[in-house]
């Protein structure tokens, strides 16, 4: 088989989702890379040209993303797991891929990371992969991105 002829079911999908080390889904879209800190404003006394902005707590925006695709059921079990009351949270990298060979491009990374919501797919009897339409996720912050060597 030539390079160019590889059967890879996430070749169509920009974005991977790896958890514990393991290529676990490929999807087309991610959003919730939102941070934001919130301030609250202090008057000073005799001083009219500003107000004081104090940084408070942080909030992590949920990572959302949609037209998914896994090979097994492992992101679906995890949320049922969540549903049945048994939180388990994992280390989530996401990766973008930089064209059709999956070279990655981006890693972004976040921690304790668990499902919170999981929207399927229309079902079709010809397919043999586990699809979702989409996959969100919460998590307890942002570990950072990086520029991927290749």
């Amino acid at each position: 088989m030539a390079p160019g002829d590889r059967n890879d079911p996430y070749m169509s999908y920009r974005f991977l989702i790896i958890i514990d080390q393991i290529i676990e889904g490929g999807f087309s879209e991610v959003s919730g890379l939102d941070i934001t800190t919130q301030v609250e404003e202090y008057w000073e006394g005799g001083e009219n040209s500003f107000v004081h902005k104090l940084p408070k707590e942080t909030r992590f925006a949920n990572l959302i993303m949609k037209k998914g695709l896994a090979d097994k059921s492992r992101l679906w079990e995890w949320h049922f797991e969540v549903v049945s009351g048994l939180i388990i949270r994992r280390g989530v990298h996401i990766v973008l891929l930089k064209d059709r060979e999956s070279a990655p491009l981006q890693m972004w990374s976040f921690k304790d990371a668990y499902p919170v919501k999981w929207t399927g797919p229309e079902l079709k009897a010809d397919a043999n992969t586990v699809a979702f339409q989409t996959l969100e996720l919460a998590h307890h912050g942002y570990l950072g991105s990086g520029v991927m060597n290749h």
